[in-house]
């Protein structure tokens, strides 16, 4: 497994431009299923997630080329296999969103139970009783998901449906479903992150009529079929609350570029709170550094948004490590989600965790030591105490990371940071069964 040394004590300075949101990308690349048309994707970000998503599609039948390293033009119009593997799915939770395109629009989709992060158990019970409020016949055989739409016609049936709890793939998978269903369906509850509003609107490039995205309350009316379309996905707003704390935790400033401030509106306020500057200077562009007078410890609360996201509460942790006094910080949405804190423990942060809280004594001087990530916002988190901390660090299970930020450390190499990758000698760099960037893979089709 690919390994960071980190060689920290370094102020980072510059710019760095932000990628595409992966948690944008995924479900917008699983709605391409729900036409024969072809559907164009900009701004993807090149991370493992993507590349497991994009096999999964191709494993089914739908063809994807990339006339562009960050263009992907999915064509889902000889759909083969209804069915996604226990091979793919185990790799990554997003995987579960091919079953609502594949069940609205084929009436059938077996799907493996998902995998992904190790930070709790996300069922998935929310999405199958909503399936079956739309009227599918749901079940579980051999630790697979087998969902079948009503007969006669095979259409799902519009309803209204409350979410006992928040849930976004949750959201997506059953907005994508309600989108071919008969009749009108309404979601209450429903998760009210950019992500969601961001497919909300390439449905509707699709043909879709989704209202409300973004708000507690969806309403979709149901339509015969959608088309094809072309969309841009928005910038990673977690990426962009990363780099922030980057910039504070190294005492650095940094220019970020091509970000929605919008979407990080808690984040930049939590952050200016504890005593980092940030100006927008643009629409899409913030300065941030770290005041003089240092940073000042906070309490935060991880909620749904537009609350403080669960995934930057380990950035937020190891940020406060560097912070005079003692903070709070407690986790609502996973439970599991705290692993990185003994890691951080072993740098000789000062952490005590008891249930869903942790709390955080600062400020102390990390140095650097061999740890191990557990989980992908866990892998930024320990990066970023490398920055701060005395002497080298050495982080395992870096794969972690490859899901969701691309190329983490030549963006912070370009800033000033000492970071470099060991190199596994066997599968080498984000590789995908031996594929070791996308301009070397042929394109299917």
């Amino acid at each position: 497994m690919d390994k960071f040394r980190i060689k920290g004590g370094r102020h980072l300075r510059g710019r760095v431009t932000i990628s595409g949101a992966k948690n944008s990308a995924l479900p917008c690349m699983a709605a391409a299923l729900l036409t024969s048309e072809t559907v164009i994707l900009h701004n993807l970000p090149y991370v493992r997630d993507i590349i497991t998503q994009r096999r999964l599609l191709e494993d089914i039948g739908a063809t994807v080329l990339m006339p562009e390293l960050r263009t992907h033009k999915i064509t889902a119009d000889n759909i083969e296999l209804f069915e996604a593997p226990y091979e793919l799915v185990k790799t990554m939770r997003a995987s579960v969103l091919a079953l609502g395109p594949l069940l609205a629009r084929f009436g059938k989709a077996r799907v493996s139970l998902p995998g992904g992060c190790a930070i709790g158990t996300r069922p998935i019970d929310l999405h199958l009783a909503g399936f079956e409020h739309l009227g599918a016949e749901v079940g579980l055989e051999s630790g697979d998901v087998v969902a079948r739409a009503p007969k006669p016609g095979g259409r799902l049936l519009g309803g209204e449906l409350h979410f006992d709890k928040v849930t976004v793939t949750g959201t997506e998978n059953l907005m994508m479903a309600a989108t071919l269903a008969e009749g009108k369906t309404v979601l209450h509850n429903a998760a009210r992150e950019p992500e969601i509003a961001d497919l909300a609107e390439l449905l509707n490039k699709m043909g879709a009529r989704v209202r409300g995205a973004g708000t507690p309350t969806i309403q979709i009316e149901g339509v015969e079929s959608l088309g094809g379309a072309e969309h841009t996905i928005i910038p990673d707003r977690i990426e962009t609350g990363t780099f922030m704390v980057a910039a504070a935790i190294t005492n650095g400033e940094l220019e970020i570029k091509g970000c929605r401030p919008e979407h990080s509106a808690i984040v930049i306020a939590k952050l200016r709170e504890v005593g980092v500057e940030i100006e927008e200077l643009n629409q899409s562009t913030l300065y941030v550094r770290c005041c003089g007078s240092g940073l000042k410890a906070s309490d935060v609360t991880t909620e749904p948004h537009p609350r403080f996201p669960t995934d930057m509460q380990a950035q937020y942790m190891a940020l406060m490590t560097q912070a005079r006094g003692r903070s709070v910080i407690t986790e609502t949405i996973f439970e599991n989600r705290f692993m990185h804190a003994s890691e951080m423990q072993r740098m000789g942060a000062r952490i005590q965790i008891e249930g869903n809280t942790a709390t955080v004594e600062g400020p102390t001087q990390l140095t650097g030591a061999r740890v191990q990530a557990s989980d992908l916002r866990a892998s930024a988190s320990l990066v970023l105490a490398g920055l701060a901390a005395k002497g080298e660090t050495l982080i395992d299970r870096v794969y972690h990371i490859d899901r969701g930020y691309e190329k983490i450390e030549d963006k912070l190499c370009a800033v000033g940071a000492d970071i470099e990758r060991i190199r596994d000698s066997v599968t080498g760099p984000l590789t995908e069964g031996g594929i070791q960037n996308p301009e070397s893979r042929s394109q299917k089709g």
